[in-house]
């Protein structure tokens, strides 16, 4: 992105990235290829498996030992988090972007490139899962949050924390993921609503998905797992029509458990076939359960799946 003289933040031509190649070169043979040059809310889960699928070609090649991509930060967790899920290979996959556009003083988009290219290219990075690459740090696809609007140290890993660290002189992973998942698909075009709970939440918002032909739903419930009363006939319909309903928390640290009995808490949830997610934020376990649903759409396999 460039800002112009009106001060409007725009795209720039697919070369533009072309400009720090010389950079680039200095840590590994790199191929620039310019696949797609969309900004980030343009980006939809049909888009992200195409971008899967070329991934799996180029690396099909035996030419390369590792990928970068450039992406816009507003959607960039939920990329990294799909080709997790969705990528076999062991070689690294990096993912990095900027927050401050291309010709902005502090520009941090050439930096955060080469710390790339520098982690795609150490051999410490494979079968590590997918990485996103930001402000000298490293971390998990599956824990990684955009979590400031503007500041350049944006994405983090509530809980858990980088994985690693990038200095001038290497690569240092503290820690890495226990475990791994890999889901074999198709295509990406499950219809998969993701609803936020709110206080004194009227249940003809959620309503209207009844009308609608949805294969699945996200509910971002509040604390440990609860939502309003009033919401509750309305999952239990979903539920009985066999449409999986996972929840999760709209807090970004912990996951949501079967624990309060009451209306609309999460142990009437749970009896009611809901399924509970284990820590994963909405829009990941959107893309979690888009993804599972080409595996199975039933309610006890899929409980396993997101636990």
């Amino acid at each position: 992105m460039s800002v112009d003289s009106s001060e409007s933040v725009k795209p720039l031509d697919e070369s533009a990235v072309n400009q720090i190649l010389p950079h680039l070169n200095r840590h590994a043979d790199v191929t620039m290829q310019n696949y797609l040059n969309l900004p980030s809310p343009h980006i939809t889960p049909p888009i992200m498996n195409d971008l899967r699928v070329y991934i799996e070609q180029q690396l099909h090649t035996g030419l390369y030992d590792g990928v970068v991509i450039t992406h816009g930060t507003d959607t960039l967790e939920e990329t990294a988090y799909f080709l997790d899920l969705t990528l076999s290979s062991s070689l690294p996959v990096v993912i990095t972007g900027a927050m401050r556009s291309s010709n902005e003083l502090g520009a941090d988009g050439p930096v955060n490139l080469i710390s790339a290219v520098r982690t795609a290219s150490d051999p410490a990075s494979h079968n590590k899962g997918v990485l996103v690459v930001f402000n000298d740090e490293i971390h998990a696809a599956r824990h990684v949050t955009k979590t400031h609007t503007s500041n350049v140290a944006t994405f983090q890993s509530p809980q858990y924390g980088p994985i690693g660290t990038i200095s001038k002189k290497n690569i240092k992973y503290h820690h890495a993921p226990l475990d791994r998942e890999f889901y074999s698909i198709t295509h990406a075009d499950a219809n998969v609503p993701l609803v936020k709970a709110v206080a004194g939440m009227n249940p003809r918002w959620l309503e209207f998905l009844l009308e609608q032909q949805i294969d699945g739903l996200v509910f971002e419930a509040f604390g440990i797992g609860n939502v309003p009363p009033a919401v509750v006939p309305v999952l239990r319909e979903l539920v009985e029509r066999n449409i999986p309903v996972v929840l999760v928390s709209r807090c970004f640290n912990g996951q949501v458990q079967d624990v309060y009995d009451y209306a609309g808490g999460g142990k009437q949830l749970k009896e009611l076939g809901i399924i509970f997610s284990n820590g994963l934020n909405g829009q990941k376990a959107r893309l979690k359960l888009l993804v599972t649903l080409q595996q199975t759409n039933n309610t006890s396999k899929l409980q396993a799946l997101f636990e």
